[in-house]
């Protein structure tokens, strides 16, 4: 399940400064619920993609590209890439991601064509043979893709770019289409990193989200990956869908604590039926109460911390020897549209229907259509129908927000230091604002910056939220989903 959006870095942490734990899950209360539970969005980019306007283009996605060439002619620093693959075979009702159902697996090789010719377009612009330091496979379902098409896929890549061997390849399983022996063809390919997507294992809660894969298979996909010699296993889980209970997600947490995956990522089902068709065959009576959420939250963030994995923030854990617990603890953690990286604000390469670039400091977004983005590609043009130009304001609050999301903590000086302002008259309103959350327990104000609680992990992104100009200046916030 992948969410488009733009990778975004976070500056470093003092190293005086001991990282935030979360709260116990008492001090989440019903009525800090009430008070600062608004929708909002998860900040895996700041301008959000929903600020992306048409009036950016083909032509100046194109010149993004030309200012990355003329940066770095001798293409020296590495780029992310990201290749969307939209086709799943099966439809998941909680599903929000741009998709394509279908079973005729014989759609795949057109799509490919198509890719081939985007990369030929890109290439020619940034030159090829750029270092890649993170590549990753989003869809939809990656693994749709036959074993011989994804070796296709990588060959037409590697004509491209070169992969640093130090490189994260990564790519998200969907555990019906694959076994021990894909697995393993994956390796050959180059892929060192695989992202499983579980959201719940108990039986009745897969049936209503019409996702049914038992524990035994994610069981031995997770057993085979280790022995095949995967640097680092994700697995995704969902809390709020359709019939799950506190008791029932504590036994998957359990589960999921004896598979003992690298890293975890634990998100809130967004219901958002008027937005995403399929969540419309979920029923609202079968949603878990806002109660519930919160003892599903609180519950799975004690029992995983209690099992030695390290919070890294919102939505994500790690094994303490994971490379994404070594960032945390250095100061060195980024956030982009994966979530939470190890990876610094190297400009992305985006490739494919729907996918998201971040070039030269501007977004682009490429056509959410297959003939859209076909037509395109057959006119010689890049399919880009929508972007963003970051402006110096923009850049100055992705710092501060990432800074929010990452580290939880702001260092004023610092950000003085870099963007050349005073923090307490450019932010006098959103400091002004920050008093309630401060007298709640969620932050603490200081004269040289501000600090995340415990208690204010919970609700992270609506501290965030304060500083995100468009959010304020539109108050449109019905197409986000709410911060717990």
């Amino acid at each position: 399940m992948e969410a488009t959006a733009c990778p975004v870095a976070c500056p470093p942490a003092s190293p005086a400064v001991a990282p935030v734990r979360p709260a116990a899950p008492a001090e989440l209360t019903e009525a800090l619920l009430r008070q600062f539970d608004a929708p909002g969005p998860r900040y895996t980019s700041y301008p959000t993609a929903d600020r992306f306007g048409s009036a950016f283009g083909p032509g100046d996605a194109a010149t993004a590209l030309d200012a990355l060439a003329a940066s770095d002619p001798a293409m020296a620093q590495p780029v992310s890439v990201y290749v969307h693959i939209p086709f799943c075979e099966q439809l998941c009702y909680y599903c929000a991601c741009n998709k394509i159902i279908t079973k005729h697996h014989e759609r795949a090789a057109e799509y490919l064509d198509h890719l081939e010719i985007e990369l030929g377009l890109v290439g020619a612009r940034i030159g090829h043979g750029r270092p890649v330091s993170q590549l990753h496979f989003g869809g939809g379902s990656p693994t749709f893709l036959s074993d011989d098409e994804l070796a296709r896929v990588m060959a037409a890549l590697r004509g491209v770019f070169t992969l640093q061997p130090d490189a994260e390849v990564s790519i998200e399983v969907d555990p019906r289409t694959v076994t021990a022996a894909r697995l393993a063809h994956f390796r050959t390919l180059g892929f060192n990193r695989l992202s499983f997507g579980v959201q719940d294992f108990d039986a009745d809660v897969q049936q209503a989200v019409h996702r049914v894969q038992s524990l035994d298979m994610v069981r031995g996909l997770m057993v085979a990956a280790r022995e095949l010699g995967y640097v680092s296993i994700n697995a995704d889980l969902i809390y709020g869908l359709p019939r799950q209970t506190p008791e029932s997600f504590t036994r998957t947490i359990a589960q999921m604590v004896e598979l003992r995956p690298d890293r975890l990522a634990m998100y809130a089902y967004a219901h958002l039926p008027t937005r995403f068709k399929p969540q419309r065959r979920i029923h609202d009576a079968e949603l878990p109460p806002p109660g519930d959420r919160i003892a599903m939250l609180g519950g799975a963030l004690a029992a995983l911390q209690t099992s030695g994995y390290d919070y890294i923030g919102m939505d994500h854990f790690a094994l303490p020897d994971d490379a994404l617990a070594v960032a945390k603890r250095e100061g060195r953690l980024h956030r982009n549209f994966q979530g939470y990286s190890t990876q610094s604000d190297r400009d992305l390469v985006a490739l494919g229907v729907s996918s998201i670039g971040q070039v030269a400091g501007q977004f682009y977004q490429n056509d959410k259509t297959l003939p859209g983005y076909y037509e395109a590609l057959q006119a010689g043009r890049l399919p880009v129908v929508r972007g963003y130009a970051t402006t110096a304001d923009d850049r100055l609050r992705r710092e501060v927000i990432m800074a929010v999301m990452c580290q939880g903590r702001v260092d004023y000086a610092a950000v003085e230091a870099r963007h050349g302002i005073d923090f307490a008259a450019t932010f006098a309103t959103e400091l002004a604002e920050l008093q309630a959350m401060a007298g709640a327990g969620l932050v603490r104000l200081q004269p040289q910056g501000l600090e995340v609680t415990a208690a204010g992990w919970y609700l992270v992104r609506a501290i965030a939220m304060v500083f995100d100009r468009h959010l304020r200046a539109s108050q449109d916030r019905a197409r986000f989903s709410k911060v717990v």
